[in-house]
């Protein structure tokens, strides 16, 4: 049942379909622009993926009527872009592959389309752009009916680099507000670490997810022989990768290369999954006091991992 204001799915649907072709230009006479039709494009796209296909394949894979698949390789066939040629294991069996000119007819759409896409992201910040491939891949997912959600995007942890520090005190002060009102920033420890940096004992790392910035954490000096780890955060959008965790790792793997005999991290009991994290990771729970930090009362927790 349909509450006031709320739409029923298939307008939903239809309403998003309308404007994702307008946006990607769908509706003009050829692709992107170009000589193409979509249905040209889909085909000369699966072509480009291997060297020979088979037309009985291809009407599978892109769920076409075998006739219509027939005239529309006829079609491109007769403008140079696709060649027909005979199975040389049995030869009744029709092979396709692109000709040069379909190379480059590929080639070109191709980047286009990058380039059309890549502009209509650079509209949004590396959150909103986690965000919608977040959605994206759920919606792949409901719709092909599997139960799995489709291969992650993969995502490497890097050092900093020119506003980046920014960028870790922003996000954290805005995601905690939003997630825990909480009422304060982490200019002064990022400060800390920027006015202090020692590369011979202190690291600092960012996991960057298809070229967005979804999590990072300090290793920081406490003394010669206890680190600190600092500031560990993943964007709801990359949660559930193991980002987390491997940013931990990263922290303790270093801490014992730099030669330090134990790490420690402060935390609020409030924050479940980092703390889940911090015990898979093997560290102990040592203190807790109840506090009034960012405008809340907490319980602050100490913990300590010996290496």
């Amino acid at each position: 049942m349909l509450h006031e204001g709320q739409t029923d799915p298939v307008t939903a649907v239809r309403r998003f379909s309308r404007f994702y072709t307008r946006r990607i230009g769908l509706l003009h006479e050829g692709l992107l622009g170009g000589p193409l039709s979509l249905a040209e494009a889909r085909l000369i796209y699966e072509l480009a993926q291997r060297e020979t296909a088979n037309p009985r394949d291809l009407c599978t894979e892109l769920e076409l009527d075998s006739g219509y698949l027939s005239r529309l390789l006829g079609g491109m066939e007769a403008r140079g872009l696709v060649l027909k040629s005979r199975s040389p294991e049995d030869g009744r069996q029709v092979l396709l592959c692109l000709t040069p000119a379909g190379r480059h007819a590929f080639d070109a759409i191709d980047a286009r389309s990058r380039a059309e896409i890549g502009a209509m992201l650079a509209r949004l910040g590396p959150p909103e752009q986690g965000q919608l491939m977040t959605a994206l891949f759920e919606a792949e997912r409901l719709l092909s009916g599997t139960r799995s959600r489709p291969e992650p995007v993969p995502y490497i942890l890097r050092p900093p680099r020119a506003g980046d520090m920014g960028w870790i005190v922003h996000r954290q002060a805005v995601l905690y507000a939003e997630e825990y009102g909480w009422d304060s920033t982490y200019e002064e420890i990022v400060a800390a670490f920027i006015r202090e940096f020692d590369p011979k004992r202190e690291r600092c790392w960012l996991a960057e997810r298809d070229r967005a910035v979804v999590g990072s954490v300090f290793l920081v000096r406490s003394t010669d022989e206890l680190a600190k780890l600092r500031l560990l955060y993943v964007e709801p959008s990359a949660r559930g990768l193991g980002i987390g965790r491997r940013l931990v790792d990263e922290c303790i793997r270093s801490a014992r290369e730099f030669g330090y005999r134990g790490l420690t991290l402060w935390t609020n009991d409030v924050l479940v999954s980092a703390r889940r994290i911090y015990q898979e990771a093997g560290f102990q729970l040592v203190q807790e006091e109840q506090h009034r930090s960012f405008g809340k009362d907490l319980v602050g927790q100490n913990w300590e991992l010996r290496l």
